[in-house]
């Protein structure tokens, strides 16, 4: 499949929307679309992926992390924040495609290291990962507490 990749713009706020939608269902819509609409270039990279026909068909949101990333040895860390391709046309090599222009990115703000995360339930997003090359570093549970005033 021929993929072609790009920096969002806002004339793309609809299907990034969309997508990001799709990849946090228990999000709402609005807030997700609100936050696309106010992505800081300068601080990420928010990439959108069409088919050869020009429809959208995955997208990726990257980030510099400054503070300790679980796993990794160097700071500033480049940060998968979201990843998601189209149902329909995943296995097609979009997400390694998305996955490759964020490693580009990353690298051309000096990074050394790309880190990322998933739920430890979603052993599909574990999969893809593995296949783009990355290695588990570590399962982590987080508990918190609410104190009273």
């Amino acid at each position: 499949m021929t993929v072609s990749i790009r920096v969002a713009t806002a004339a793309d706020i609809e299907a990034w929307s969309a997508m990001r939608a799709e990849l946090w269902p228990e999000a709402d819509p609005d807030e997700l679309r609100a936050e696309a609409l106010a992505w800081d270039a300068t601080a990420g990279v928010a990439l959108l992926a069409f088919d050869g026909a020009g429809r959208p068909a995955g997208m990726a949101e990257a980030t510099l992390r400054y503070d300790y990333v679980n796993g990794t040895e160097s700071s500033p860390v480049g940060f998968l924040e979201a990843w998601y391709v189209d149902a329909a046309c995943r296995g097609r090599g979009i997400g390694r495609a998305l996955i490759a222009a964020v490693e580009a990115w990353t690298r051309e703000q000096g990074c050394t290291e790309l880190a990322s995360d998933a739920l430890i339930d979603n052993a599909a997003s574990h999969a893809a990962h593995a296949a783009c090359g990355f290695e588990e570093t570590e399962r982590v549970v987080y508990f918190r507490k609410p104190l009273q005033a």
